[in-house]
């Protein structure tokens, strides 16, 4: 086992520059765990790796790789690590890389946790991105029972889990999305869904908490935050990337209506919160379309045109 398959780019631009190689299988180092991938899901931000949007981040050297969250068997251990074993179930992120679009990672114990043991690994791969929900709601905007809070993005990846978080924490949710999604909306539990296509700020109401997975008109939404409301971003317009992060921290130096805006890096007590609200059933996983390795550039090219449902999940093996 000296070498596996692996998503690769070699340069930047569009899902085309997408393609499977072979790179070497990670060395298992001090501290590490050597993981059998069986899926991987695609997320925002790797669209903007490959298409060069955040160079400044991602840097010249090639090839590069894709993909940050996996679900898989742990293959290997290294002897001085307790509580694994090799063919345990497990899912997790990278810490701030790119690279889970692949047979094998290695990572350490605090980047991964137990996959639910109450769904399959393919499945599994399409809600480590859920930590970003758990994140945004409970430690950023501290989301209340009665509150109500709304969800740009309601049937996207993240936006489908925080709309079932929403409800788990008794919150009122009312839920954006498009229009051919909104009876999926309305099955994950949301007390109001809205098409884009119909509905602008003007047309909705007052929010305790606003959670925004769109990244595009911040300011229109902030003006819709109740006294003492807060609003989270996870996302900003790509198309204006200076004035959507200068909106973000100018926000930021009032206390009353910020933007708060945040990056996940999630680890082990996240992920293995997230497997217990999997298996208790207060978060289901939503599936758009399942792909081969081999297809990562359909899935990239099905995310860039928006209207998903959940997640485009990467069947590895």
């Amino acid at each position: 086992m000296n070498d596996m398959r692996a998503a690769l780019y070699d340069s930047y631009g569009p899902p085309d520059v997408l393609y499977v190689g072979r790179v070497p299988v990670p060395e298992l180092r001090r501290g590490q765990v050597l993981v059998r991938v069986h899926a991987v899901s695609v997320n925002g931000g790797e669209l903007h790796g490959r298409a060069g949007r955040v160079r400044l981040v991602t840097g010249r050297s090639f090839p590069q790789r894709t993909g940050l969250d996996f679900a898989g068997e742990v293959a290997e251990v290294d002897p001085a690590i307790t509580g694994l074993r090799p063919g345990d179930r497990v899912w997790g992120v990278l810490p701030r890389t790119f690279g889970s679009a692949a047979e094998y990672v290695a990572v350490r114990p605090r980047n991964l946790a137990y996959a639910p043991e109450n769904i399959g690994l393919v499945e599994a791969a399409s809600l480590p991105a859920g930590t970003t929900a758990i994140t945004a709601l409970r430690s950023k905007a501290r989301l209340q029972a009665g509150e109500r809070l709304l969800v740009r993005g309601g049937s996207g990846g993240i936006g489908s889990i925080a709309v079932q978080l929403g409800k788990a924490l008794g919150a009122h949710v009312t839920a954006l999305a498009g229009t051919k999604n909104l009876d999926l909306v309305r099955e994950l539990g949301a007390d109001e869904v809205h098409s884009y296509a119909t509905t602008g700020p003007s047309d909705l109401g007052r929010f305790d908490v606003i959670m925004d997975t769109v990244g595009t008109g911040l300011r229109a939404f902030r003006r819709l935050l109740a006294p003492g409301g807060r609003m989270v971003s996870i996302a900003f317009d790509v198309d204006r990337v200076a004035a959507s992060l200068g909106y973000v921290l100018a926000s930021t130096a009032h206390g009353r209506g910020r933007v708060r805006f945040f990056s996940g890096n999630p680890k082990h007590d996240l992920l293995a919160e997230l497997t217990r609200l999997v298996e208790s059933g207060a978060v289901r996983p939503v599936v758009d379309t399942v792909h081969p390795l081999a297809g990562i550039a359909d899935a990239h090219r099905a995310l860039e045109a928006g209207g998903v449902r959940g997640k485009h999940v990467i069947q590895v093996v």
